[in-house]
C-alpha cells in the first residue's frame, strides 16, 4: 500500500532517539482517509471533565501506581545543572488545574516531584562529595547512623532505631559493594545524611520527595539496591500506619523504587496508588495508566531481561503480553490478588476506552499508541511493524469474518482484548466480566457480519451478569441496573432479538420510574396549516425523586443536579430544516381557559399537564431509552412510513428536550438523519445532518500531522487538519472524553469508518454514485464500491474492482493506457495472489454472485479453511435455485455448524427438507429457528406443516385415560398428537401475522381435524378470513361444511326454544335469557347473521343453514324469509331452463334442474309449516299476527311459476311429476 494510507496504515512511528523526546513531539499516524492529524501535545490532558468509572460498581481501592512518565520514548531528560528548573515534559502543566484529585500541585518536569507548595523544589544544599577510594567502616557507621536516626524519628523505639541502624549498615555496605563494581555510581554520604536530617521537620513523604528530587537533578545518583531499601522503609512505614497519606507524587516515587510486593502494602491504603489511578482512569487520562511502570513492563517495554520465564523479545507481541499477564497474576496471588487484578484490569480498560475515543467519540489522542504500547524493537524497521500490525488484524477475525483493514491504533483493541480476555481476571470478578462482555461486543461490532462464537460468548457472560447484577447481595444500585438493562437491549437488538431488547428497554423504564407515552396533540405542521390536526408526540418525564447523575452510571460518583437545570452548554450542531412548507417544530395548541378538553384516561397524571412544546430536560439515561426504543420499532416494522413516522417522536423527544450529554445529543441527530432520509422535504437536511456527523466525528478522532513526524506522510509539505461541512467547534465549546465516553456502551455508536460507509449508501440511494464511490475507495472499502457498481447494473466494473484485489494483471489486449475502469476483469485473470486480503472470503463470495459459479463459493470456504459461513450459505442458495435439494441442505448444513445461531439459514434448512419430504428433519431445523426468534410466524406456520406429515405418535397422551398403576392395561397410542401441535403451531402463528389469510385458513383447517374440534377457534379463524377476504372473494371465502358442522354442534348441545313458553306475552322465555349468556352459541349466531348473511348472494346452502339457525333461535318469520331467498337464488341460476348442457355453478343442466325441484317443494314445505305460526321477532312480536297469512297462495305460485319456465323441457321429467303432485296436495289443503 503506498504511503498514503488511511487510518493509520501510514502511521509508522520511526524508533526513538537517545536521551530524551524525539524532535518535534509524538510521530502520529497517518491520517484518516486523507485528512490529516493535528499537532502532538506534550502538555497534560485537561483534567477537568466529569469523573465516569469504566465499569459497575464502587471503584475499589489499591489498584497500582502511575509511572513517571516519558510519553514519546520514555527516556530521561537530559541531565540539569543543580539549581535548574528541569525541562517540560509530560508533566509540566502550567495550565493545568489538579484540583479534582484534591490538590494544587504543579509538578515541575518528567523527573521532578518536588512540592511546589511546601518549598521543596530541589532547592536545598547540595552536600559535600566524599574522597574517593575506600570507604571503610566509615560508610557502614555513616548507613547505621543514618538508619537508626531514621528508626527513631518514626516513632519505632528501641526495636525500631536497632533495625533502622542495621537496614542503614547494610545499605551502605552495599553501595559501597556497588561502587567497587560501577565507578559511576558514587553516593554522596554528606547528602544523604542532610536529606535525612530533614526527618526532624517533615513528614515521610517529605524524607521520600527529597530523595526523589535529589536523584532527579543528579545531585546524588542512588543505586537500584539502595532504591530498594529506601522504598522498603517509605512502604513499611506507609503499611504500618495511617497518618501518611499516599498521594500522586509518592505513589510515582513508591512506583518507581520499591520492588513489586510492597506495592501491594501501599494499594491496601483507602487513598493510596489504586485510587490515583481510578481517577485518572475516571477523567480519560489513558496515557498515564499506560505509561506507568507496571503497564510498561507487562507490555514488554522493560528491555532489562525477563518477567519470570517469558522473555521481553517474542515474536507474538499479544502472546507475550498475555504469558506476563499471567506469571504475574501466578506471581502475586499469595500476597494480594485481588489488587493485582484490579490493576491489570485497569490498565485493559485504558487501552480499550482510549480506541473508543480514537475511533467513535474523539476527541482527538494527544498522544501516539503505537508509541506507547507497542515496543521498541517492533517500532525500529517500519516492516517490522507492518507485520505487526498485519498479525494483529488477522488475530482479531473471528469463522471467517474480518475486521476493517484499516481500523486505526488496533494495537490499543488487540491490548485491550488480551487483558480483559484473560481468564484469571474474569473469574469471580463481576466487573472484570462486564468489561469482557463490552470488549467482546464491540470486536462483534467491527466485524463484516455476526459469528455466532462471538454471540454464545458475548450471552454467556450475559447470563452470568444478570445473576451477579440482580442478586440479593448485590453491590449494584439502580442506576447501575438501569445502565445493564440498556447494554443488555443494545445487544439483543444487534443481534436480532427485539424483543428481548423491548423487554429490557421496559424493564430500564419501570426500574428508573422514567414515565412516557407515544400520543397525540393538536396542532400544526405546515406554514400555510389553517385547521389544527393531531399530531404524534412523544411525552416525557423523568422520575422527580430521582436526582440525576452528571458523571454517567459507571462511575459511582455523587456529583448530582437538579433535573430543572442542564450541563450541557453547547452539543453537536443541529441544522434546520428551511423549508418553504414545514415548520421547523410542530406547533401545538395551548387548551383555551374554559374550553372544553377531552381528557386522555390513558395517560398518567404527569404526562397529562405537560407541555408537548415545553417539556423538562430528560434524565441522560431516560434519554437511551427513548433512541433505543427506536431502533427497535425500526428493527421490528417494515420499512414504511408508517414506521418512520411512529419513531420520529423518539428522535425529536430528545433533541427538543435537550440532553445534557454530547454523545447522546450526537446520537439523536444521527436517528433522525436516518429517518428524514425518506421524505422528499426532510432528505435534503437528513444527507447533510449525517454529513455533518460524518465531518464531526472525524475532525474529532483525526490529529492534524506535523512535517516530517511520520513516514507515511505522503509529501514533504506541511498537512492540515481535516476539512469539514460546518466550522469545527473550539476546544470549550467541545464535549470532554469524560463526558463522550459516559454512555457509550448503552448508545452502541458506529465507529467512524462505519459512519461514513452509511453516508456512502444514503448517497446511493439518491443516486450519487460518484460520491459514494469517492468515499468508498478512500476507505479502501472494495465489496462495497464493487456492491455500489453492481446496484446499477454495472456488473463490468464491480468485477473489474474484486479481481484486482484477488488476481494478478496479466497482460491486456487493450491499450496499456487505458484506465482499468474501461476495461473488463480480463486483464486480471491471471493466477491468484500470493497473499491474499483478509477479507478474501468475503470478495470470492461476491465474485461468485457476480458470475454465478459455485467454484469461487467453494474458494472462499477453503481460503478461510473452512470457517466463512456465508460461502456455504451462498452455495445453498445457488443449489436451491438450480433444484438440487440434497446438494443445498448440506450446503446449509455446513454453514449451520459454523453459524448455529443463524436464523434464516434455519429457515431454509426447514423449506428444503419439506421440499425432500424429510418431515422429521424440517421439524428440527423450524424448531432451531423458534429457539432462535420465537416471533417468526413463518416459522411456526411451517413447523405445523411439518409436524402434520409426521406419522403418528405411539405414546399415549395424557387425557387417554390410561392408568400407570395397573401393569396389565397397554397404554393407548395418540395419534392426534401431532394435530395438536400442529395446532398450537399456527395459533401462534396467527397472532404474530394476523394479517396473513393463509395462516389463518390452515388454522380453520387443522382445527376442524380434531376430535372433538375447538369450536371457539374455529368460529374465530372463520371470522377472521371472512375480515380478510370477505371483501374480495365474498361467500367464497366462507367453509359451508364447517358452518354446517358447527350448527349441528350448537342444536345438539343446547335445546330448542318450544314456541309454547310459560312467559308473558311479548317477554322471552328464561331459557331464551339464558341463552343470551351462552358464549359458544352467541359467537355462532354472530357470525352467522353479521359475518356471514351480508355476503351470500348465490348460495342455497348458506341460505339453507340461515333459515335452520333461524328455526333453532325460533324465530319462524326470518327461517321462512331465508327458504324464500334460498328459492330465488337458485331459480336465478341459468342454464337449467334449457339452451345449455351446463348451468352457471358448475352443474350439469340436469342437476341445476333437480335443485330447482328441491328448493320449490322446501319452499312449498316451509310455507305450510311456518305460514301459520305467530311472529316472534320485531314489532309484531306477541300481537298473534300470522307469518305468512296468504301462504297457500304463494305455495301455489311458486310452483306455478317453476313449471311455467320448466315446461319447454322438462315436462314429463321426475322432477316435472313431482311438481305436480305437490301443487295437487296443496288444492286438497
Amino acid at each position: 500500500m503506498s504511503s498514503g494510507g488511511y487510518y493509520g496504515q501510514g502511521g509508522y512511528p520511526p524508533p526513538q532517539q537517545s536521551g530524551g523526546h524525539p524532535q518535534g513531539g509524538y510521530p502520529p499516524q497517518q491520517g484518516y482517509g486523507g485528512y490529516q492529524q493535528p499537532p502532538p501535545h506534550h502538555g497534560s490532558p485537561d483534567h477537568s471533565y466529569g469523573a465516569p468509572s469504566p465499569g459497575y460498581g464502587a471503584p475499589s481501592p489499591g489498584y497500582g501506581a502511575p509511572s513517571p512518565g516519558h510519553p514519546g520514548g520514555y527516556q530521561p531528560p537530559a541531565p540539569q545543572q543543580y539549581g535548574q528548573p528541569p525541562p517540560g515534559g509530560y508533566y509540566d502543566q502550567g495550565s493545568h488545574n489538579q484540583s479534582s484529585y484534591g490538590h494544587n500541585q504543579q509538578l515541575s518536569g518528567p523527573g521532578a516531584y518536588a512540592d511546589t507548595d511546601r518549598g521543596y523544589g530541589g532547592q536545598g544544599p547540595p552536600g559535600s562529595e566524599g574522597p574517593g577510594g575506600e570507604r571503610g567502616i566509615g560508610s557502614t557507621l555513616v548507613g547505621a547512623g543514618g538508619g537508626g536516626f531514621l528508626g527513631h524519628e518514626l516513632g519505632g523505639g528501641a526495636l525500631g532505631t536497632i533495625g533502622g541502624a542495621i537496614a542503614g549498615a547494610i545499605g551502605a555496605n552495599m553501595l559501597e559493594k556497588r561502587h567497587k563494581k560501577k565507578k559511576k555510581m558514587k553516593v554522596a554520604e554528606g547528602t544523604l545524611i542532610t536529606v535525612m536530617a530533614h526527618v526532624r521537620q517533615v513528614t515521610i513523604r517529605h524524607v521520600a520527595m527529597k530523595v526523589a528530587t535529589a536523584a532527579a537533578h543528579k545531585v546524588m545518583v542512588i543505586p537500584a539496591m539502595a532504591k530498594d531499601i529506601i522504598g522498603t522503609i517509605i512502604t513499611t512505614t506507609i503499611a504500618a500506619t495511617t497518618e501518611v497519606t499516599v498521594d500522586r507524587d509518592m505513589a510515582i516515587v513508591i512506583e518507581g523504587w520499591t520492588p513489586f510486593s510492597l506495592h501491594l502494602l501501599a494499594a491496601n491504603q483507602s487513598s493510596g496508588i489504586m485510587h490515583i489511578w481510578q481517577q485518572d482512569l475516571e477523567n480519560g487520562d489513558f496515557l498515564r495508566i499506560l505509561t506507568a511502570q507496571r503497564a510498561q513492563t507487562l507490555l514488554g517495554h522493560d528491555a532489562r531481561g525477563q518477567t519470570g520465564n517469558v522473555p521481553c523479545r517474542d515474536e507474538n507481541w499479544l502472546e507475550a503480553v498475555s504469558k506476563r499477564l499471567q506469571h504475574t497474576v501466578s506471581e502475586t496471588s499469595k500476597i494480594d490478588s485481588t489488587t493485582t487484578n484490579e490493576a491489570l484490569l485497569t490498565i485493559g480498560i485504558a487501552a480499550f476506552n482510549a480506541f473508543l475515543q480514537a475511533n467513535v467519540t474523539g476527541p482527538p489522542l494527544d498522544w501516539d499508541p503505537a508509541n506507547v504500547v507497542v515496543p521498541t524493537y517492533f517500532r525500529e524497521d517500519i516492516k517490522d511493524f507492518q507485520t505487526l500490525r498485519t498479525q494483529l488484524l488477522a488475530e482479531l477475525s473471528v469463522d471467517g469474518e474480518t475486521v476493517y483493514p484499516l481500523t486505526p491504533h488496533v494495537e490499543l483493541f488487540s491490548l485491550a482484548k488480551t487483558i480483559l480476555n484473560h481468564g484469571s481476571l474474569v473469574e469471580q470478578n463481576d466487573r472484570a466480566r462486564l468489561w469482557k462482555t463490552r470488549v467482546n461486543f464491540w470486536h462483534q461490532r467491527m466485524l463484516s457480519e455476526v459469528t455466532s462464537t462471538l454471540q454464545q460468548d458475548i450471552y454467556n457472560d450475559l447470563i452470568k451478569l444478570e445473576l451477579a447484577v440482580f442478586s440479593d447481595t448485590s453491590s449494584f444500585d439502580e442506576e447501575q441496573k438501569t445502565a445493564f438493562f440498556l447494554e443488555r437491549a443494545a445487544i439483543h437488538t444487534y443481534h436480532g432479538f427485539d424483543s428481548k431488547a423491548r423487554e429490557d428497554l421496559n424493564s430500564a423504564a419501570k426500574l428508573t420510574g422514567f414515565e412516557y407515552m407515544l400520543t397525540g396533540r393538536l396542532g400544526k405542521r405546515t406554514k400555510f396549516q389553517e385547521n389544527e390536526m393531531s399530531q404524534l408526540v412523544v411525552l416525557a418525564r423523568s422520575n422527580k425523586n430521582q436526582p440525576r447523575r452528571t458523571n454517567g452510571p459507571l462511575s459511582g460518583g455523587s456529583d448530582i443536579v437538579s433535573n430543572e437545570h442542564s450541563t450541557k452548554e453547547s452539543g453537536p450542531t443541529n441544522l434546520n430544516l428551511n423549508d418553504d412548507t414545514l415548520l421547523e417544530f410542530i406547533t401545538f395548541s395551548e387548551p383555551q381557559a374554559g374550553s372544553a378538553v377531552q381528557k386522555d384516561d390513558i395517560l398518567p397524571p404527569s404526562l397529562a399537564e405537560l407541555d408537548p412544546a415545553n417539556q423538562p430536560i430528560l434524565d441522560p439515561l431516560d434519554s437511551i431509552i427513548l433512541l433505543s426504543l427506536a431502533s427497535s420499532i425500526t428493527n421490528t416494522s417494515p420499512q414504511h412510513g408508517l414506521t418512520r413516522e411512529e419513531v420520529l417522536p423518539y428522535a425529536t423527544r430528545v433533541l427538543e428536550g435537550g440532553s445534557s450529554n454530547w454523545q447522546i445529543y450526537t446520537q439523536a441527530l444521527l436517528v433522525r438523519s436516518r429517518l428524514e432520509g425518506y421524505r422528499s422535504r426532510t432528505i435534503e437536511r437528513g444527507v447533510l445532518q449525517l454529513q455533518a456527523l460524518v465531518d464531526q466525528v472525524i475532525a474529532e478522532t483525526t490529529r492534524p500531522q506535523v512535517t516530517g513526524q511520520s513516514i507515511g506522510a505522503a509529501d514533504g509539505g506541511p498537512t492540515l487538519a481535516p476539512s469539514t461541512f460546518l466550522p469545527r467547534p473550539k476546544t470549550s465549546e467541545s464535549a470532554s472524553v469524560t463526558e463522550r465516553l459516559h454512555y457509550i456502551h448503552q448508545l452502541a455508536s458506529p465507529t467512524r469508518w462505519i459512519l461514513e460507509a452509511e453516508l456512502a449508501a444514503r448517497w446511493v440511494s439518491l443516486g450519487g454514485l460518484r460520491t459514494a464511490l469517492e468515499i468508498y475507495e478512500r476507505l479502501e472499502l472494495w465489496a462495497e464500491a464493487a456492491l455500489c457498481w453492481a446496484a446499477v447494473e454495472r456488473e463490468d466494473k464491480a468485477r473489474v474492482i474484486i479481481r484486482k484485489q484477488l488476481y494478478e494483471q496479466t497482460p491486456s489486449k487493450y491499450d496499456v493506457t487505458t484506465p482499468d475502469s474501461e476495461n473488463s476483469g480480463n486483464e486480471y485473470s491471471g493466477k491468484e495472489r500470493v497473499q491474499l486480503p483478509a477479507d478474501a472470503p468475503r470478495l470470492f463470495c461476491i465474485l461468485g454472485d457476480l458470475d454465478k459459479t459455485p467454484a469461487m463459493y467453494e474458494r472462499a470456504w477453503t481460503v478461510s479453511n473452512s470457517r466463512y459461513a456465508r460461502a456455504q450459505r451462498s452455495l445453498g442458495k445457488y443449489y436451491l435455485s438450480m433444484k438440487d435439494l440434497p446438494m443445498a441442505d448440506a450446503a446449509y448444513s455446513k454453514s449451520l455448524r459454523i453459524s448455529p445461531q443463524d436464523q434464516s439459514t434455519w429457515f431454509s434448512v426447514g423449506c428444503v427438507r419439506l421440499e425432500l419430504r424429510d418431515w422429521w428433519g424440517a421439524v428440527d431445523a423450524f424448531t432451531h429457528t423458534l429457539q432462535i426468534e420465537e416471533g417468526d410466524a413463518e416459522s411456526w406456520s411451517n413447523l405445523a406443516a411439518a409436524l402434520l406429515r409426521l406419522p403418528p405418535d405411539d405414546t399415549a397422551h395424557p387425557d387417554c385415560g390410561t392408568n400407570a398403576h395397573d401393569p396389565d392395561e397397554r397404554p393407548k397410542t395418540d395419534p392426534q398428537k401431532h394435530i395438536r401441535e400442529a395446532f398450537v403451531s399456527l395459533k401462534r402463528a396467527a397472532a404474530l401475522k394476523r394479517e396473513s389469510y393463509r395462516i389463518w385458513q390452515n388454522l380453520l383447517n387443522v382445527a376442524v381435524a380434531l376430535s372433538p374440534p375447538p369450536y371457539a377457534d374455529v368460529i374465530i379463524a372463520q371470522e377472521r378470513l371472512i375480515e380478510l377476504r370477505g371483501s374480495t372473494e365474498g361467500e367464497n371465502c366462507v367453509d359451508i361444511e364447517v358452518l354446517e358442522g358447527l350448527l349441528a354442534h350448537v342444536i345438539a348441545s343446547a335445546p330448542s326454544i318450544s314456541s309454547t313458553s310459560d312467559a308473558s306475552e311479548g317477554e322471552p322465555s328464561m331459557l331464551e335469557q339464558e341463552r343470551k349468556k351462552f358464549g359458544l352459541e352467541h359467537m355462532f349466531v354472530d357470525l352467522v347473521q353479521k359475518r356471514v348473511t351480508p355476503l351470500i348472494t348465490h348460495s342455497r346452502r348458506l341460505w339453507q343453514l340461515v333459515a335452520r339457525l333461524s328455526l333453532h333461535l325460533n324465530r319462524p318469520s326470518s327461517a321462512l324469509d331465508a327458504y324464500e331467498k334460498a328459492w330465488r337464488v337458485t331459480l336465478n341460476h341459468t342454464g337449467w331452463e334449457g339452451g345449455s348442457d351446463v348451468s352457471a355453478g358448475g352443474e350439469t343442466s340436469e342437476q341445476a334442474w333437480e335443485s330447482v325441484v328441491e328448493a320449490t317443494i322446501e319452499l312449498v314445505d316451509g310455507y305450510e309449516s311456518l305460514g301459520e305460526k305467530e311472529k316472534t321477532e320485531g314489532l309484531a312480536a306477541g300481537t298473534g299476527e300470522l307469518v305468512c297469512k296468504e301462504w297457500k297462495f304463494k305455495s301455489r305460485s311458486a310452483i306455478r311459476g317453476t313449471l311455467g319456465k320448466a315446461k319447454e323441457r322438462w315436462e314429463g321429467t321426475q322432477g316435472w311429476n313431482r311438481l305436480q303432485e305437490r301443487l295437487a296436495s296443496l288444492k286438497s289443503v
